[in-house]
Parts: C-alpha cells; structure tokens; sequence
C-alpha cells in the first residue's frame, strides 16, 4: 500500500447555524480535493453543531435543515469520500426522537449511516434527554480505504474500556466488539469532547492505552471553540498500534490536519498548552501548584469569551473594576479575547472604598489601555438607602420581630447600583455585555450579590478559585504581550468587596474574616468536588493548609460547618448565575451540575 493522506478538519461549528457549518466543511472539503486527499473526516454531529441541548426538540425543523445539506453536501463529493456527524430522525415507533449518527459519502452519494450507540448523560452532557442510543452493529461500522478496512466509533464509544476505567458505565464496548468482530487496520473516532482540568490527560491515556491493547492504530478528530459553558480545544490526533502519539493537531483553533496512512512520525505534532505534558501521568490530589493548567485554563476562558461574543453578536464588554483581583482578571481576559479597544472598565467607588483601590482600577485600565470612567455611586447609594428607610420604617410597624439586628441592605445596594451602572451601558450602546466577575471559591458561598457583582450576561471566571485565580492573575502577567498589567499591589492585597466594615478592626471587612482563608476552602470545593467526602472525612483528612499554617481541630470543625451551611444556602444563587466557561475538572456551573434549590443535605 502506498501513502495516503486523510483530512481531520477540527472546525468549529455554530449550533443550529447549518449553511454556516456546511460552507466551512465544503471550503475544507474544496481544499482537500486539491490536495488529492481520500478521506476527509468531520466531528460528530458537526452540521448540527455540538451541544444542541434541547433546540432539536422544539424546532425540528433545524434537523431537517442539516439533512438537506447533508444531502447537498453529498454531490460535492463523487472525487473523494467523507464522514459527516449529522443529526437523523429516529422514524422507528418507539424511542426518542433522534440520532447522532455519521455520514459515509462515496462517488457522490450517502453510502452508509452510523448511529451513535453509547450517548453519555453526565456532567455537561445530555444526550440520553434527545437521541435514541442504536443497536452497535460491528458490520456496520466498516468502510473501506485504499484496500484497507477502517473501523468508524464515534465519541463516547471509545470510552467503556473495562481494563482502563474502574467502572465503566455502560454494559457492553464498542471498540472491543468492533475490534474483535471486524478486524479492522485502523479506526477512526469522530468526537465533540470537552476541554476541563485534568481532561487531556485522561484522553491521552486511554486512546493510547486502546490502540496498544487492540495493535491498532486510532485517529481522533474533535471540534474546536466554544459554545455558551462548553469549550473543546481540538488537539485532534493519532496513535499508531503501539499506542504511540504520532499525530497532534493545533490546540483552541481550527486546523486542516492532514495524517498520512500507514501512520508515522512525519506527521504534524503540534505543542499542547505549556504545562499539561506534566500533568499526563499525574496522581489526584490537591496542590497549590497551578502551573502546569495555567495556560489552558487562560485558552479555554479566552477562547469561551471570544466565542460567545462573536457566534452571539456582542461586540463590546463593560465591566466594574474594583482594584481587587477578580475584575482585573477579567479585564485582561476580556482584553486578550475582543481587543482591549472593546473593553469598557468602570470605577464606581463608595464611600467605604479605599484610595489605593481606586488607584489599583485605574493603573490596570492604563497598563491594560482599555477604555476607563470614574463613577462614585454616593449619591445613587444615599438616595436607595433614603427611600428603602421609609419603606422598612412601615413595615416594622407590621413585622418589626422579623428584622435583622445587622442587615446586608447598604452591601447590596452598593453591589447593585454599580450593576444599574453596567446595565445602563449596555443598554445604551449597542453589542455591549455587562459582564459579572464573581469566582467559583465566592460563589461557592454565597459571597456575592444577586442583581449585584453576579449581575452580567457572561461570567469569565466563575470556575476558577481564588487560589487558582492568584496564580493566573501571575501567569498572564509573566505571558502576555505587555507584561504585568495587574498591578502588583492587587496580587499582594487580601480580597475583600469593600461592601462593609468589620467591626472589630474598623477596616473594610476582607472576604477571609468573612468566609475562612481561601488556601483552605479551594481544598474543601476540591474534595467535595473530587472525592465526595463528606464534612467528617474533611476533619480527619491532613488538609494543605494544615501543613503550613496551625490550626487547631475546632476551628477547622467550624470552618467546614460554615461551608455546609453557605453552600446550602448559595443554592438558589448558583441557579441564576450567568453562563461561563467550565474550566475545572467539576463544576457547580449549570450546565454540568444541577442540584434542587429545595434540598436538605448532610455535609
């Protein structure tokens, strides 16, 4: 057999946008044919668009769409021969409505149909809610290439390896049945798999694990870009039957990935983000050390703003900048994804702010050179808190026994004025996103205003804690074009929202004397999240913390009471919270994790 070259487009399509997802695939599919390629492949479900959640259910008639251009698409294609994800109708009588299924299209004609048969419902995926998982039949997944048999998987069907995963979810594996049944030389898997914390290092392993336990080679394609949480880095790949990485497309971009067959080193192999070769044989535990997540993290934020912003029309952010660490980090994230001159960042002091903080905000926009206003809020503040007394004077009259001794009132009308700030904004200029700067160690307390700093249609980092944030906001100032554009007094400074005062130091009360020192609380999310212990697990358990700091077993027993109690009460908050990129290995985003406001547990 002679050399031949198959095209693994890593595109990045835009959900229900069909004509969009077909032009890109026929300007791929126009370039191979020039480049005498055989085979061109596509990721799974790519004309539909990946996630589509439930827009297939209430408007069918997308699905009809893309099998209209899936049928055009055919007639382009009588010189070479392509896989195609697609979205089908279920006609049998029973079941759900659709399939995920893959296009082979040969001499200008749709040859086969395969139907996805494992459809994964957990974390950020829901496809068990829409498609109907197919009969696996071996026979059915063979093409023929160049005299030689290839064998067709699509995603989550290489994922149910007994030998590798623990326990697998499912009751049967495709791979293995193809593999054994068939005997094919090679297979190819079509993918829309996201990126998250930890996730390049399961895949790594586990296609090259599969392609040395079978002896045969595996090509892997993936989308790119984001859609609303979701972001997939596209790194798609090869792994000859030894279970060698031979092949690696670009990361976080599109990429016409040619790989020749019979697979060897002269293929492309391009860097992964800096840092996560490290991670690939790692141990799960928590660390302080970020560096090696750092630029992916940074890539997948990047990649989910410019995504969201571009494939839904906004052209322009305006957010608050507080001279603290989560807003400046965002800046610069906003900055790096739409341009700095897209950028609008406002300084809407209190009078509880303080004049370095007001300093901080405008040295980061002038060092970042986003746009920058001034806005005190005093008066708008004065005036809420005038009208809101005449109002509680009355009903104290009617329910005076309910009345908190310390209420939040002034906080949050603090928090919300600046977000009628931002909103104005937005409403008065055109393509404009507010944009809310809460991080996921806050949220995960409830430490953050509802209508408030929560208040925004897209939130950059609400699955980064503050630990891993301290790192980032580090990361990007050593990385990036123009260095150190977050001042070092706001990496050094503690975080605090400069809402209230504390009242045993007379300062602004700091977010750690409200909550508890954030080294200590990201390892809670991390072994909640991770390792599902429980609060009486956690107080056997040595924490990081425990090693660098004294702390005595009462204190860390009040600590973890205190996190139960605030996730408890957070619930409510994290149900409204606006979308954001999901960028750790678990999230309490919505997209992946969904618990009942209504809920009682015992942490």
């Amino acid at each position: 057999m002679h050399n031949d070259t198959i095209l693994l487009a890593q595109l990045n399509p835009i959900v229900g946008d069909i004509e969009y997802n077909y032009n890109k695939a026929l300007e791929y599919l126009k370039k191979a044919k020039e480049k005498n390629i055989k085979l061109v492949v596509y990721p799974e479900l790519y004309l539909l668009g990946y996630p589509p959640i439930d827009i297939i259910e209430r408007y069918p008639l997308i699905v009809e769409e893309n099998i209209k251009y899936l049928e055009k698409f055919a007639q382009q294609c009588s010189d070479i021969a392509v896989l195609m994800g697609f979205c089908e109708f279920n006609k049998q009588k029973r079941g759900k409505k659709y399939f995920n299924s893959v296009a082979y299209i040969n001499n200008g004609k749709i040859e086969k149909i395969m139907r996805k048969s494992l459809l994964p419902t957990y974390s950020e995926f829901s496809e068990g809610r829409y498609f109907e998982p197919a009969n696996f039949k071996s026979q059915d997944r063979i093409i023929n290439f160049n005299s030689l048999k290839a064998g067709i998987i699509i995603c989550e069907e290489n994922w149910n390896d007994g030998d590798f995963f623990q326990k697998p979810l499912y009751n049967f594996d495709p791979l293995e049945i193809l593999v054994k049944e068939q005997h094919p030389d090679f297979i190819i898997n079509l993918s829309a798999s996201p990126t998250r914390t930890k996730k390049e290092q399961l895949l790594n392993n586990l296609l090259s694990h599969c392609a040395k336990k079978y002896s045969t080679p595996i090509l892997y394609v993936n989308q790119t870009g984001s859609t609303d949480c979701i972001t997939f880095s596209g790194t798609s790949r090869a792994y000859d039957k030894d279970g060698k990485l031979v092949a690696r497309a670009k990361s976080y971009a599109e990429d016409f990935f040619e790989v020749t067959y019979p697979l060897s080193e002269k293929n492309r192999i391009e860097p992964l983000p800096k840092g996560v070769e490290k991670t690939l044989n790692s141990q799960k535990e928590f660390s302080l050390d970020y560096e090696p997540d750092l630029e992916r993290t940074y890539l997948t934020i990047t990649n989910a703003i410019k995504d969201y912003f571009n494939k839904n029309g906004f052209k322009r952010a305006v957010l608050g900048l507080s001279g603290g660490l989560d807003s400046s980090s965002c800046a610069v994230l906003l900055a790096d994804a739409i341009g700095k001159e897209n950028v609008i960042g406002i300084s809407m002091p209190s009078k509880i702010t303080s004049a370095q903080s007001k300093n901080d905000a405008k040295e980061l926009a002038v060092n970042l050179g986003i746009n920058f206003y001034e806005i005190p809020i005093k008066d708008m503040t004065d005036a809420s808190s005038n009208t809101f007394n005449k109002v509680f004077d009355e009903i104290n009259s009617a329910w005076g026994e309910y009345r908190y001794k310390a209420p939040l009132t002034f906080d949050n009308i603090q928090a919300r004025s600046r977000a009628m700030i931002l909103w104005g904004v937005s409403n008065e200029f055109s393509s404009t996103l507010p944009i809310a700067t809460s991080d996921k160690s806050e949220l995960y307390m409830g430490y953050a205003t509802i209508n408030g700093d929560m208040s925004g249609g897209f939130a950059p980092i609400c699955d980064v804690t503050k630990t891993k944030l301290f790192a980032l906001a580090r990361w990007m100032n050593n990385n990036r074009k123009i260095k150190n554009a977050i001042p070092e007094a706001i990496l050094l400074k503690p975080p605090g929202a400069e809402l209230a005062i504390n009242p045993k130091t007379g300062k602004p009360l700091l977010a750690e004397e409200a909550l508890m020192p954030y080294e200590f609380l990201d390892e809670v999310i991390w072994r909640l999240e991770n390792l599902q212990q429980k609060a009486q697990e956690m107080l056997e358990e040595k924490f990081l913390y425990e090693k660098r700091h004294n702390l005595t077993r009462e204190q860390k027993k009040q600590w973890l009471e205190k996190f139960a109690a605030r996730v408890q009460f957070a619930q409510f908050k994290w149900s409204i919270m606006p979308p954001g990129p999901i960028v750790d290995s678990r999230s309490i985003i919505r997209a992946e994790y969904i618990q009942p406001i209504t809920s009682k547990l015992k942490f």
